[in-house]
């Protein structure tokens, strides 16, 4: 871990945000490591122990949305497998009502479509459950772990950091995106918060109930979309987020507020890294992707 301290050491201060949290997952032992850094006035605080929970923003899509899939695949019909992986020809964005938003999502029409990375694609699969009496939230909550909570139920004493503003002031608990935070009830598109260590203990309780590795790796080498049952793939290993070294199957997911999850299934193993980059705006994530690939490069590379 001394090698990933020291690229935060040398990268971290010079970034708008306050803190990264960092954690490695061996899916063949079920076991990770984790640890935080956030800034002080005087130093960089390391702590072994993560306390922060971070705004997990799109993470929240392949934790709700593709958890429910592997636990209710029956339930899963062709319309719902398209908006899954982002194929069924919903807008990409907009802004929801807060009255009346179910059925703004339920009126467009599902059809196989060019990949649109797409929160209202994410909405519609949480909707078409509904609609089927399954409750997406109570159902992955028997998967997430006890530090993944969603906005609404984050107790008011958890230490969250800024991230933006809501109505010129800085936001702290409150969820980044504006349709969650307008709509204010659970959401699949974003709206988790966690802690390094409760994310990494989820990811392994979902592979755990799942065997999502081999299934993801599978769907991977027979297709050429980009989504795998809603995870991101690596497209181009030379040139990636998840850090060069990260193998052909390797999957995983961004979140806006600077989070991602890359989980290689050949070696069985993943990591997360979690910040708050859009501590104050949201538009230059070159030094948050700097640390991305830095940090991933030297994961893989360890044994």
């Amino acid at each position: 871990m001394q090698s990933l301290v020291s690229i935060i050491r040398t990268l971290l201060p010079s970034e708008d945000f306050d803190a990264v949290g960092v954690g490695i997952i061996d899916f063949e032992k079920m076991t990770y490591e984790a640890f935080e850094a956030e800034k002080s006035p005087e130093e960089l605080l390391f702590r072994a122990e993560p306390r922060i929970y971070f705004d997990l923003a799109s993470l929240t899509k392949p934790l709700s949305n593709s958890l429910s899939y592997f636990l209710k695949k029956e339930q899963f019909d062709e319309k719902m497998l398209l908006c899954l992986s982002h194929r069924g020809g919903l807008p990409a964005w907009g802004l929801l009502p807060k009255l009346g938003w179910k059925e703004m999502i339920r009126s467009y029409q599902v059809k196989e479509s060019p990949v649109l990375y797409s929160d209202f694609s994410a909405l519609r699969v949480l909707l078409e459950l509904e609609a089927k009496g399954i409750n997406e939230k109570e159902i992955c909550q028997k998967i997430w772990d006890k530090e993944t909570i969603y906005w609404l139920d984050l107790p008011p004493w958890y230490p969250t950091l800024q991230n933006g503003y809501v109505k010129g002031k800085p936001n702290f608990r409150e969820v980044h995106d504006p349709n969650a935070r307008n709509v204010k009830e659970f959401c699949s598109h974003a709206g988790l918060f966690s802690t390094v260590d409760g994310l990494c203990r989820t990811l392994i309780n979902y592979e755990k109930s799942t065997g999502m590795l081999e299934l993801v790796k599978k769907d991977l080498s027979t297709h050429s979309h980009r989504f795998a049952f809603g995870w991101d793939r690596v497209e181009d290993p030379g040139n990636t987020l998840a850090g060069i070294g990260a193998g052909i199957f390797t999957f995983g997911h961004l979140g806006f507020t600077g989070q991602s999850i890359w989980i290689d299934p050949d070696r069985r193993r993943g990591h997360v890294i979690l910040t708050n980059a859009t501590k104050y705006a949201w538009y230059d994530k070159q030094g948050l992707n700097d640390l991305r690939r830095a940090l991933g490069e030297k994961i893989w590379e360890m044994k």
